[in-house]
């Protein structure tokens, strides 16, 4: 069994199970029984709803928690564009301020930056939509090497989806704490304000944020009720809460890509008991359970997916994480990378540890980047190619120590300024030393002599 992250040290409790009704109180008979608002809460506490979705969404798509904490999230002051032109200008998906472009891509690992927290640390790389239609998502990468103080922070934009690369971040909810390591996940919903420290220095990593639903486990269809990603390995935190008499906080919203900021004299980690179904939750990666061909041919990659966002179109996406763990190759005369293909589909790679089995040439490294746009062609460069196309069939195990993944959008992403130039880590002739060197093995039997 691929080792877990469940056996290092975590100090923090948590609810199994994904998109369940969980309840959790850090106080005893402070969740009220019978009523969601009473008159009077529990302990002087008071009620408030946090909704993920329209209060009419149909009930198997309805999200909502009902939280008892100290003070109501509603107290604080206005809040005020910070610094707002660059992070405006970092951040934006406004169609006319990306490069929509049908390049391959390439990025070299992206630095760590010590000098900054987590809210100043992301940077979009591409994206595709509107937050203000909730329509489309953001790929970024964050990179900080300071705790957040006195601050918290929050998403109006979509749910983030945080995949570590290195370094561990110490996430402080209102709803609970998670620990989060590289080979792990983590989604923070809409809306949901946190904090962020770093217990072992900086940190670096992906994020998938999804202006555009939720993410769910996607459908197993022939597979049957097993394998992939289990329901009963996802984990929730338990409510846990600072009782702070008056505290000078930060407020920090992100809302249409731009930053804002508001003080209040109150923590917002004040939430003493919740119950519901909208509330962030991890996963480790190692626990997924890898399906593939026992006879002959490559499946397709949608086999490999954690977790989905659908569209309104059946079947297509706004966003699918995909992973490529180890795993046992055992397909009977068949090229066992994946084949070369353009796809409909916009493919953003990334890479948390070790090599990605079709780019043996050692350009895509961890903490590194590749982005295959709508339509652009490509596959496993001539190396991979060309070992794969001459290697021994025998039952192979490929990706030991290795873990890439894939953020996959029926989107065309266009990219942002920083991910194309200011970051200073797109490789110039990624196309030309990948597939520039395919040889040529055709024989025409037609053509004469």
């Amino acid at each position: 069994m691929p080792v877990t992250n469940f056996s290092h040290p975590d100090p923090y409790k948590y609810q199994t199970g994904f998109d369940s009704y969980h309840e959790t109180e850090a106080v005893e008979g402070a969740l009220p029984i019978g009523q969601n608002s009473p008159q009077k809460a529990p302990h002087g506490l008071y009620a408030e709803k946090l909704s993920g979705t329209a209060f009419t969404a149909p009930r198997h798509e309805n999200k909502q928690t009902w939280v008892y904490r100290i003070i109501p999230a509603a107290a604080h002051e206005n809040f005020i564009a910070e610094d707002a032109d660059s992070y405006h200008t970092r951040m934006t998906t406004e169609t006319q301020k990306l490069h929509h472009i049908p390049n391959q891509l390439r990025w070299n690992p992206f630095d760590l930056d010590e000098k900054v927290d987590w809210v100043h640390g992301l940077h979009l790389i591409a994206g595709s939509g509107d937050p203000t239609q909730k329509q489309g998502l953001g790929i970024l990468m964050y990179a900080a090497g300071k705790d957040m103080g006195k601050e918290a922070f929050y998403s109006a934009d979509g749910d983030f989806l945080i995949v570590p690369q290195h370094g561990v971040l110490d996430i402080q909810t209102e709803l609970g704490r998670i620990t989060l390591r590289p080979n792990e996940i983590c989604v923070i919903p809409r809306g949901v304000r946190y904090r962020v420290t770093l217990p072992d220095g900086p940190v670096r990593g992906y994020i998938c944020e999804l202006y555009q639903g939720h993410y769910q486990l996607p459908e197993l269809g022939p597979i049957g009720s097993n394998c992939l990603a289990n329901a009963r390995d996802f984990q929730a935190p338990v409510a846990a809460f600072d009782d702070e008499e008056e505290s000078e906080y930060k407020l920090y919203s992100k809302f249409n890509n731009t930053l804002f900021s508001a003080r209040q004299n109150h923590t917002p980690f004040d939430i003493v008991a919740w119950h519901g179904n909208y509330y962030p939750f991890k996963y480790d990666l190692g626990r997924f359970n890898v399906i593939g061909s026992i006879s002959f041919d490559h499946p397709d990659p949608s086999i490999f997916t954690v977790l989905t966002a659908p569209s309104d179109h059946v079947g297509t996406a706004v966003a699918d994480f995909v992973i490529f763990p180890p795993r046992w190759l055992v397909a009977e005369g068949t090229f066992r990378p994946p084949w070369y293909h353009r796809n409909t589909m916009s493919e953003f790679m990334g890479l948390i540890s070790g090599d990605y089995d079709a780019k043996v040439g050692g350009g895509f490294k961890p903490a590194g980047a590749s982005l295959h746009n709508v339509m652009s062609a490509h596959g496993p460069d001539s190396g991979a190619f060309e070992g794969a196309s001459n290697a021994e069939l025998k039952p192979q195990k490929v990706g030991d120590g290795s873990m890439a993944f894939m953020f996959e959008s029926a989107h065309m992403v266009g990219v942002s300024e920083w991910g194309l130039k200011t970051c200073q880590k797109v490789q110039p002739e990624y196309n030309e030393h990948s597939w520039k060197p395919l040889k040529r093995h055709f024989v025409n039997p037609n053509k004469k002599a």
